[in-house]
């Protein structure tokens, strides 16, 4: 019996745990296929993220992404270098700014980040399908409203962008 938008304003701690507890049994499975295919090249789940952010706005600079995945510097040039090294991303100087680094996906990028993103939009597509389109659109609005402001400005922008 579906419960009423009214009914879940009221949810016990246990009704919450059992939230908490599905989103981390979730993202394991929405995480395992990408890291399959990752541990094949010896990558983790940072460069995952570069990669697709990197696809998502190709040309964005190193500072934007930095802003977007809410990591160090260090940890991201950490990620970069080795992405660049094997070929995955290029870093062009700026043309406006030659102190800032635009990153591209190469060919070889972007079919690693089709690999990843094909294993995931199939799991999601299931689940989707199996929830129907109210739980969808439900799901949606809920993500969106754990996001902080900062997050939700950056998952704005690149649904403006519809790439």
């Amino acid at each position: 019996m579906a419960q009423t938008g009214k009914s879940l304003l009221y949810l016990t701690d246990e009704q919450l745990r059992k939230g908490t507890e599905a989103m981390f049994f979730a993202y394991r499975g929405f995480t395992a296929d990408p890291d399959r295919i990752l541990q094949q090249h010896g990558y983790g789940r940072a460069h995952h993220r570069a990669i697709h952010f990197i696809h998502r706005a190709p040309g964005t600079t190193v500072n934007n992404l930095l802003s977007i995945l809410g990591v160090t510097k260090q940890s991201l040039n950490r990620v970069l270098r080795a992405l660049i090294a094997d070929g995955l991303v290029e870093s062009r100087i700026g043309a406006r700014d030659k102190r800032e680094r635009h990153l591209f996906l190469t060919e070889t990028g972007a079919e690693l980040e089709r690999q990843l993103s094909d294993a995931q939009r199939e799991r999601m597509r299931a689940a989707y399908r199996a929830a129907g389109p109210e739980a969808v659109a439900g799901f949606r609005q809920v993500l969106e409203a754990m996001m902080d402001p900062e997050q939700r400005r950056h998952f704005q922008r690149l649904s403006d962008r519809g790439v």
